[in-house]
C-alpha cells in the first residue's frame, strides 16, 4: 500500500484523523477549503476553527485548498467532509480522479440528493471498485481523540488484509482499531445512529429523564435492526449479496450509546435544542456546525417509503424536522409504543 495519504475536509473529524496519523509520524496531503486557515495553520501549527487544542508538526503536513491536487498526490484518500457537502467537493474532479486509488470514507451520512451510500456515489461517478472502498466508523468523538482518552475505531472493507493495513496507519496508545467486512451495515448504522441522537437529544431538551432514555434508545436499537433487516431484504430482491451484520459490536451498538448520551454528540446538542423550543434554522445558526442526523433523516424517510420498515422513532424526528411536528406532540405519541 502507497504511504501517501490525502486527507479531504477540515473540521474536527479531518482534524481528529489528522492528528491520529500524524502522531504516527505520517506525512499527510490536507485538502482545506479556506486558504486563510491554511495560512493560520502554517503559522500557529492548530486548526484555529476545530480542536484548536491540537497542534500540529507542520513538517508532515502538505496543506492545499486545491482538491484535485491532494486526490493527484495520494494513493489512499481519506473523506472527512459532511454528507451535504460531498458532492459539491468531487464533482468537478474528472471521472478517472480515482483511479487506482484507495478511499477511506470517514462520513457520517448518505449523499443528499440521491440517498446513496458513499461507496455507492464513488462507484457511479468514479467507477470506484467496492474492493477499494473502506469505511471509518466509532464510537470515537473527535474531542476525545484531541485529549488522548482511549478510543476505538472500527475499520470495515470486503479486503480483510488491505483492511488491516489501513487500520494500522491509525493505531497507537490513545487509539484501538477493529476490523471487519461489514462495508454497508457500518455505514447505515453510522447514519441512523445520529437520527436517533438528535431525538435523544429532543427528549433531554423536553426534560425526560435517563429512564424513559434507557427505553428509547432501546427501542432506536431495535428499529436500526428492523431497517437493515428490510433493506437487506430489498437487496436481496435486486440480486445482491446479503451481508453478516454483527449488532452487538461497537460500530454498532457502542457507537449508537455514545452519541446519544455524550455531550461532546453534536446531534444530541442539535436536538436538545430543538426540545427546548429553538426553530431548525436557530439552532443552525447557533452551533455553526453540521450535524449529520438531520440531513440524513430526510434521506432515511425517503428510502424507507420504498423498502418499509417499521421506523416510529426515525419518523417523528423526521416529522419534527422537516414537516415542524409539534415536539410535545410527537414525544406523547411515542410513548405509548416503546416496549
Amino acid at each position: 500500500m502507497g504511504n501517501h495519504i490525502g486527507i479531504i475536509g477540515s473540521g474536527s473529524w479531518a482534524t481528529a484523523l489528522a492528528k491520529i496519523l500524524t502522531d504516527n509520524n505520517q506525512h499527510i496531503h490536507w485538502w482545506i477549503r479556506n486558504e486563510d486557515t491554511i495560512r493560520h495553520m502554517q503559522l500557529r501549527h492548530h486548526n484555529k476553527h476545530y480542536l484548536t487544542s491540537v497542534y500540529f508538526d507542520t513538517r508532515l503536513l502538505q496543506l492545499d485548498h486545491r482538491v484535485e491536487e491532494v486526490v493527484k498526490a495520494s494513493d489512499t484518500i481519506i473523506l472527512a467532509v459532511p454528507s451535504a457537502f460531498l458532492r459539491t467537493v468531487l464533482d468537478a474532479l474528472p471521472p478517472n480522479a480515482l483511479e487506482g486509488k484507495k478511499v477511506v470514507s470517514a462520513i457520517k451520512g448518505l449523499v443528499t440528493g440521491t440517498n446513496q451510500l458513499i461507496n455507492d456515489y464513488l462507484g457511479e461517478l468514479f467507477n470506484l471498485p467496492l474492493e477499494r472502498y473502506f469505511t471509518i466508523t466509532g464510537p470515537c468523538h473527535a474531542e476525545e481523540v484531541a485529549s488522548e482518552k482511549l478510543s476505538y475505531l472500527t475499520f470495515s472493507g470486503m479486503d480483510t488484509a488491505e483492511t488491516e493495513a489501513i487500520a494500522t496507519l491509525f493505531n497507537n496508545s490513545y487509539l484501538q482499531t477493529i476490523v471487519n467486512k461489514d462495508v454497508m451495515g457500518v455505514q447505515f448504522a453510522s447514519v441512523l445512529k445520529n437520527i436517533y441522537a438528535m431525538g435523544a437529544g429532543i427528549a433531554h431538551g423536553l426534560e425526560y429523564g435517563d429512564n424513559f432514555l434507557s427505553v428509547f434508545i432501546t427501542n432506536c436499537f431495535r428499529e436500526m435492526q428492523e431497517f437493515l433487516e428490510k433493506y437487506e431484504q430489498n437487496q436481496a430482491g435486486a440480486g445482491k449479496e446479503p451481508t453478516v451484520h454483527n449488532y452487538n459490536a461497537s460500530a454498532y451498538l457502542g457507537d449508537l450509546l455514545v452519541t446519544c448520551y455524550s455531550l461532546h454528540s453534536r446531534n444530541r446538542m442539535f436536538g436538545n435544542m430543538i426540545g427546548k423550543g429553538y426553530s431548525v434554522k436557530a439552532t443552525q445558526l447557533e452551533l455553526n456546525m453540521v450535524a449529520e442526523g438531520y440531513y440524513a433523516s430526510r434521506c432515511i424517510h425517503e428510502i424507507n417509503a420504498e423498502i418499509g420498515a417499521y421506523m416510529p422513532i426515525a419518523q417523528k424526528v423526521y416529522a419534527i424536522l422537516w414537516e415542524q411536528l409539534h415536539t410535545e406532540e410527537a414525544f406523547f405519541e411515542l410513548e405509548k409504543g416503546l416496549v
